[in-house]
This record gives structure tokens, C-alpha cells and sequence, in this order.
């Protein structure tokens, strides 16, 4: 008979707490019962199933493994939806051209039924609609292709989806618009969303006509329509309308997926834009330009190079706020402009003045010494150009100082028109070549 020697009671102060159980895995069985592999097993499948959740995108998939599995997904840069399916062990490929989501799924639907073998319907090999031989292959090529889905009772898919205004717009927004400047994308934003609201989301492109040209007018003129609801211009009509010109024009020579002309003409060509019958052109006076200069070193050195380098040389203030120190050629005494931010995409060189030079050697001292640092560096950023509203800081608070009296459209283009002005006496095509002019007709139109 084997006894057991009662144990002695543990006294409270060794009593320890017990763990509840020891621990397990999402399962809920114990680690202690698993092997080394198996534990790995585990938490590296727990792990993949928690990146797929993270990284899981819309797919929808349809008929059976092995036989008629379809698959239609996103593109991920695109949007469009792709049909995806196996032939003779090859992974096959072809966008649906849309999307359209339930469309997208009944197609599915019906490309599985359409390359099904011969068991699903009861059809021989090659039969319309069912078997896996070359007819019922072509049709499923046909569908993945958006040029014509497979037969289902005597009865062919659909017409491809007609091309909205939406449809329209998202395209250029996506492919054109990204390439653009900063200000250019966000007027090509607001314009977008103004135009869709006022022609309407569902339109198609080719029924706009002279109605709604003149209507758009109008709207936009009164201040029904626009970010602002504030009346404007003809001036402003005319930049949203070139805006809408530029998208049509791009989809009358732009293909889709299946070398299709997204629209087959522009539907508003020809139309003539709002024109200002006495635009208003400042000028700045020498009176005024002398009066900035002197306060120019308080509102900050930044604005001080500037304002000299719009004054010599007669470029946009665009263009000189994205000068980098590897453009200045000390040596050769010239200043190179480069396209992409040239408002005429005009790369070209120009001479240095004296007075350019100098606040140029002034304003080396304070850079880094890095030779592709920006001229006029950002307080917060010296490797990036200040910000494109900065300028117009400066300006305003130049102005005040000086006590000038604030006028409306002076400002650094002004600058421009005064350089154009001071040099009328030189040949038109010098001219050109020193302010940076592509079109001598432009020069004789808005500046002279």
C-alpha cells in the first residue's frame, strides 16, 4: 500500500500567483503541445493572413478551379478593370476597358459560363456558349478584351460603356494634369469639379454644343457658378474655357486600351472665348520702382534679389523663384532659364547687367555653397525654393513701406511690362531674346 505524505499548507507569504494557463496561439492550443516547425508554421501563416488583410483589394472570381476560373480585379495604376483566367497552364490577361464594378462581375459570370467544358452544359467540345475547344477559347479572349462577350442564349454583350463627362475629366486628371505646375493642378481641380456640377456628371462629351458654351458664360459671369460665387471676368471665363478646350482636344487625339479615339472630334471647336474689350496692363514707373527698391533690404534680402532680377532681366517671378545657383555663370556673366519652368516651355540664356551681378555675388555669400541650391532658399527648407505665394507677401509688404498706394494687377508682371516699355528702342527680336519671348506677337499685343 503506497501512502502519500500530505504536504504541509503553503504560507501566505510565499503564496505566488499562477498563471491562468500557459500560452497558446490564435488556435487556442497550447504552445507547450507543438512542435519547434509547428510553432513556426503557425506564426508565419498568422502573419501572412494578417498582410493579405492589410493589403486585400477588390477581386472577384468566377466558375470552378481546374476548368472555367475567371478573375476580374483593378489595374493598380489605371482603375480599369482586368479579366484574368488560364489557358493551356498560361496565365492570360486583357482590361475590360471600364470601372464599372457590376459590370465588371456579370462579365465574369458570363466569360466562366462561356469557356465551361463540356459537362457543365451538356454541350460537345467547340459548342456556342460551352466546351473548352477554339470557339468557346476565342470567346473568352473576346470578353477579356472589352470587344464582345461571350454569347449567352443567342444573346451578345453590350455595347462598351459610353465615355461620360466624369469618365472624361478622371482620365486628364489622372494621365495630364500630374505633369502640370503646382497652380495649373489646382485650377485644373476646381475647374473639374465646376464644370461637372454644371454640365452634369453623366453627360456625354459629344452632345455639348453652342448652348451650353453660351450658357456657361453667363453662369460664370453672373457668379452662379464657381468656387467663389463671386461675378468675374471675361477673363477668367476665358482661362475655364481653355481649360475645357484642352480636355476635349486631348481626348480627340488620345486612344483607349483597344486603339479606340476616346471622342472622335472636339464637339466645341471652332467656338471664339470672351475676350476683355480694354484690359487693364500696369505698368510700375520708375518713380514707383525706386520707392520698392529703397525698402526692399527691410522686407528681407530675399526680396531685395528678386525684385532687382525681375527689374533687369524681365522674367516672371515664376522663373526667378525657381533660379538654382548651377543657372548663374559668373564668368560668362549669363543666367540660364529653364523650360519646365518657363511659361513657354523657352529654355534660354541672357546676359547679366551690372546691378544683376551684384545682388547675385551678394546673395552666394549667404547660400550654403551648394552649387544646385536653390538662389532664393526657403527660411524652413534652404534646399527647396520659397513658396509660390511668398512673392506676393513681399510685395504687399513692400508697398506699405514705401507708402504707395495699392492699385489692382500691379505687381511683378508689372515689372515685366516695365522692361518691355524701357527697351522699345531696341530691335523686336532682341527684345524677345532678352525677356524671354517665343512669339513677337505677343510682345506687340500685351506689352508694347
Amino acid at each position: 500500500m503506497l501512502l502519500h505524505k500530505p504536504q504541509k499548507p503553503t504560507p501566505p507569504w510565499r503564496a505566488r500567483a499562477k498563471p491562468a494557463g500557459p500560452p497558446t496561439l490564435d488556435g487556442g492550443q497550447a504552445l507547450r503541445d507543438l512542435s519547434f516547425a509547428q510553432i513556426v508554421r503557425s506564426i508565419t501563416e498568422r502573419n501572412r493572413m494578417m498582410a493579405r488583410t492589410k493589403r486585400s483589394r477588390r477581386s472577384y472570381g468566377a466558375g470552378e478551379w481546374g476548368r472555367n476560373r475567371v478573375r476580374v480585379f483593378p489595374d493598380r495604376k489605371t482603375g480599369l478593370y482586368q479579366m484574368e483566367w488560364r489557358e493551356n497552364g498560361r496565365r492570360l490577361t486583357r482590361s475590360l476597358g471600364h470601372r464599372d464594378w457590376t459590370r465588371a462581375k456579370r462579365q465574369a459570370d458570363e466569360a466562366a459560363a462561356g469557356v465551361a467544358g463540356p459537362e457543365r452544359g451538356g454541350s460537345p467540345p467547340g459548342a456556342r456558349g460551352h466546351g473548352d475547344g477554339p470557339g468557346a477559347k476565342r470567346q473568352a479572349d473576346e470578353a477579356a478584351a472589352g470587344f464582345a462577350g461571350p454569347e449567352m442564349n443567342g444573346k451578345a454583350e453590350a455595347e462598351p460603356e459610353p465615355l461620360t463627362l466624369e469618365g472624361l475629366f478622371e482620365i486628364y486628371g489622372e494621365e495630364v494634369t500630374p505633369t502640370k505646375a503646382y497652380t495649373s493642378r489646382m485650377h485644373d481641380r476646381a475647374a473639374t469639379a465646376m464644370f461637372l456640377d454644371f454640365l452634369g456628371r453623366d453627360r456625354r462629351p459629344e452632345t455639348l454644343s453652342r448652348r451650353d458654351w453660351d450658357r456657361f458664360i453667363r453662369a460664370r459671369r453672373a457668379g452662379r457658378i464657381g468656387p467663389s460665387d463671386q461675378p468675374v471676368g471675361n477673363r477668367t471665363v476665358g482661362a475655364d474655357l481653355t481649360f475645357l478646350m484642352a480636355v476635349l482636344n486631348w481626348a480627340a487625339r488620345s486612344k483607349d486600351e483597344h486603339g479606340r479615339l476616346l471622342l472622335d472630334r472636339n464637339p466645341l471647336k471652332g467656338l471664339r472665348k470672351p475676350v476683355e474689350k480694354n484690359p487693364v496692363r500696369v505698368v510700375v514707373t520708375d518713380k514707383e520702382y525706386r520707392a520698392l527698391l529703397k525698402v526692399s533690404r527691410q522686407v528681407g534680402w530675399r526680396f531685395h534679389v528678386a525684385l532687382v532680377l525681375a527689374h533687369e532681366t524681365g522674367h516672371r517671378i515664376g522663373a526667378i523663384r525657381h533660379l538654382r545657383w548651377s543657372d548663374v555663370d559668373f564668368d560668362r556673366e549669363t543666367i540660364r532659364w529653364r523650360s519646365e519652368h518657363e511659361k513657354t516651355g523657352y529654355e534660354h540664356r541672357t546676359p547679366l547687367s551690372a546691378k544683376a551681378l551684384a545682388v547675385l555675388r551678394q546673395a552666394w555669400k549667404r547660400s550654403p555653397g551648394i552649387v544646385d541650391a536653390p538662389v532664393l532658399p526657403s527660411p524652413k527648407h534652404p534646399l527647396k525654393p520659397v513658396s509660390p505665394s511668398q512673392p506676393h507677401v513681399w510685395w504687399c509688404r513692400a508697398e506699405q513701406l514705401a507708402g504707395i498706394e495699392r492699385k489692382h494687377r500691379r505687381g511683378w508682371h508689372s515689372l515685366r511690362r516695365k522692361f518691355a516699355s524701357d527697351l522699345m528702342d531696341q530691335p523686336l527680336k532682341v527684345l524677345c531674346e532678352l525677356g524671354g519671348w517665343k512669339n513677337a506677337k505677343t510682345v506687340l499685343n500685351c506689352y508694347q
